[in-house]
């Protein structure tokens, strides 16, 4: 079944951190699709966002929380990411395994 709605999310908002960042650009790879560990994506109204930003940010755990998207209308079953310059492009569902955390 198709949603009425996608998530856009805006790139410079993802907390992702520098290291990493600097290590999938020399591989090559996208953090996007990278496998990670001990992270959350949380949908919720945007009446109580904020205030939800504010709470986790007391937790050590959750400090680099933020709001990095929001629901749209105007595309339906998507999940599109907005750059900074403004351009938009869709995420798509990996086709294949993601590659393993190394730790």
């Amino acid at each position: 079944d198709k949603m009425n709605f996608s998530i856009e999310l805006i790139e410079e908002q993802i907390p992702i951190d520098p290291s990493v960042r600097t290590a999938c650009d020399l591989l090559g790879l996208d953090p996007l699709y990278s496998a990670t560990e001990g992270k959350v994506i949380a949908i919720v109204s945007s009446e109580i966002a904020e205030e939800l930003i504010i709470e986790l940010r007391n937790i050590e755990a959750s400090k680099d929380a933020a709001i990095i998207g929001e629901v749209v209308d105007y595309a339906t079953s998507k999940l599109i990411l907005k750059g900074g310059l403004g351009g938009k492009r869709i995420l798509d569902k990996l086709t294949h395994d993601a590659l393993p955390r190394i730790c």
